[in-house]
């Protein structure tokens, strides 16, 4: 079954440029997939345009095969976008934590429960009772992914999710989002970052520069295509760049050429 499918989206800046040109997109649901493409390329707008937040200047969104009108399924959808600011706007992270839920007319026990839960799940217990402005970076990013989980939605769309944040945030945030896959929720996430790709997406839409999509496909295929990424002003991931030509079946991760060479892999440890 369908969660989101596009047709044909296009969407212009106030200034003429075009960011997203004639753009087809299928997502499935419980999908996993990923918008790469060079600063520039129109991945946030085309993330937006998904999410309901930015009407096109042409083509559709459609929603789980029923509505093309995002409003009447934002219960089952959450939007983040790059700035955290944009959704911790109370006065403290738990006020913040139940504004979604809230709005959804939960009862307050149903509201309480869902932000303990929440932030349980993204340590942020410590963190309920302070205003949003003295919290690091990393933590102002953990509250917003939270925000944005309290409706407990179907689809999520992240953008740049792990982007200026230390490594342990980075873990946090990641080890969340495969919790979330493996629960069934829709994950659609916009980064330039190969590095971040093989742990968010199965599938990548690469786009280039000129706002289109340059090609689509399983993430390994994608990442591994060296002419394809440079065609588009990115690098594969640096493990794929190290053990390029070594072995057939290239790892895309750190861990997974770990996790090779533990095993004895003579390829990968040439």
């Amino acid at each position: 079954m369908t969660a989101i499918e596009a047709t044909d989206l296009r969407y212009a800046y106030p200034d003429g440029t075009l960011a997203v040109d004639g753009v087809d997109v299928s997502i499935e649901r419980g999908g996993r997939v990923a918008l790469l493409g060079p600063n520039g390329a129109g991945k946030s707008t085309l993330l937006e345009l998904l999410g309901g937040l930015v009407d096109p200047d042409g083509g559709r969104v459609r929603y789980f095969g029923e509505t093309t009108d995002a409003d009447t399924v934002r219960s089952r959808l959450s939007v983040l976008t790059q700035n955290p600011a944009d959704y911790l706007f109370n006065p403290t992270v738990r006020e913040d934590l139940a504004y979604g839920p809230a709005q959804l007319d939960c009862d307050r026990a149903e509201v309480d429960c869902r932000v303990e839960r929440v932030a349980d799940r993204l340590d942020l217990d410590g963190l309920l009772s302070k205003p949003p402005f003295r919290l690091s970076g990393g933590e102002q990013r953990r509250a917003a992914l939270a925000s944005a989980l309290t409706v407990e939605p179907d689809v999520l769309l992240l953008d740049e999710p792990a982007s200026n944040v230390d490594a342990a945030n980075r873990a946090t945030i990641l080890d969340l989002l495969d919790e979330l896959a493996a629960e069934g929720v829709t994950l659609v996430v916009s980064t330039p970052d190969t590095e971040l790709v093989p742990h968010v997406a199965d599938r990548v839409l690469l786009l280039d520069d000129t706002g289109t999509i340059a090609a689509r496909g399983a993430t390994r295929r994608i990442l591994t295509d060296a002419d394809l990424l440079r065609d588009c002003d990115l690098r594969p991931p640096q493990v794929v760049r190290l053990f390029e030509g070594r072995t057939a079946d290239v790892p895309l991760t750190v861990d997974g050429a770990a996790e090779r060479l533990d095993a004895g892999d003579p390829d990968t440890a040439e």
